[in-house]
């Protein structure tokens, strides 16, 4: 799988109080980006962290012995996992993050790359 993006877990652990989440993200995102790693859907996911939760079209991850959350959004067919917010327990009880995740809206369409025909020159 391919996490994006490690600046937003690196964030998250450099805020004042949360330093103590860094082992537990940096374990977590070495686990996910392996090559061995293929999840295929919901059930692969939750074989391997039977902690998670599904929300509406996100998969939540509990962190730090269950002090942090880590909220992503995965894509199987592409094999990327985006990191959309991280908080804290307190915040991810306050339930003010689903809306700001967009959990509830759909998963986004594939773009089709559209080719352009451009005319000869002298033509």
């Amino acid at each position: 799988m391919r996490v994006i993006s490690k600046t937003r877990l690196r964030k998250f652990w450099e805020t004042p109080g949360c330093e103590d989440s860094e082992g537990p993200l940096r374990a977590w995102h070495t686990h996910v980006s392996h090559k061995s790693v293929a999840w295929h859907s919901w059930a692969d996911v939750k074989a391997e962290f039977g902690s998670a939760s599904l929300v509406g079209h996100c998969v939540v991850f509990n962190i730090g012995g269950n002090k942090y959350r880590l909220v992503t959004r995965i894509l199987y067919p592409s094999q990327k996992v985006f990191v959309l917010k991280m908080m804290t327990h307190a915040e991810y009880d306050d339930d003010k993050w689903k809306e700001d995740c967009g959990c509830y809206e759909p998963p986004p369409k594939k773009i089709k790359r559209v080719t352009v025909k451009r005319k000869k020159r002298g033509a």
